[in-house]
């Protein structure tokens, strides 16, 4: 077996671990919803703790044979790979703030800018992003979307 082959199983290991990870958390987090009483026969608790133990088990599958994956980012694709996490968390820290549809176009010009597109084009994508959300929650669905602190 190769290095590249070994390493690949190992990626694909350490991956399916962290799946069953997030396994677990969603599941005992499912499990922990509390309910004053049930609208329907199995209660709110089924569905995530459902999905729990299917993830699960299917980790479970992937640790055994994961098959080929690819390596490890590493370099410029790694920052890449952790620039996206880093700009959602940005988003949702400034989004009591700055409301909805900021968050929103900071967000997506930020994704933009990571996947390499020129600032005129991000900015706007993320401009018209940003409009056609608020219009559709706004005045389509009648659902209240958060302006933030700085606008009232």
């Amino acid at each position: 077996m190769s290095d590249n082959a070994r390493t690949a199983l190992v990626i694909g290991r350490i991956s399916a671990l962290c799946l069953f990870g997030l396994a677990v958390t969603y599941g005992v987090g499912g499990a922990s919803i509390e309910y004053a009483f049930s609208s329907d026969p199995l209660g709110p608790r089924v569905v995530p703790v459902a999905l729990a133990l299917i993830l699960g088990l299917l980790c479970v599958f992937y640790v055994r044979s994961p098959g080929t994956a690819e390596a490890f980012p590493s370099g410029r694709l790694l920052w890449r790979v952790l620039a996206i996490p880093l700009v959602l968390v940005f988003c949702v820290a400034v989004f009591e703030t700055a409301g909805f549809a900021i968050s929103i176009f900071l967000l997506t010009l930020g994704t933009g800018l990571i996947f390499g597109a020129p600032l005129g084009y991000a900015a706007a994508g993320a401009a018209g992003h940003a409009a056609l959300w608020w219009f559709i929650f706004s005045y389509l669905l009648q659902v209240y979307l958060p302006t933030g602190t700085l606008f009232g």
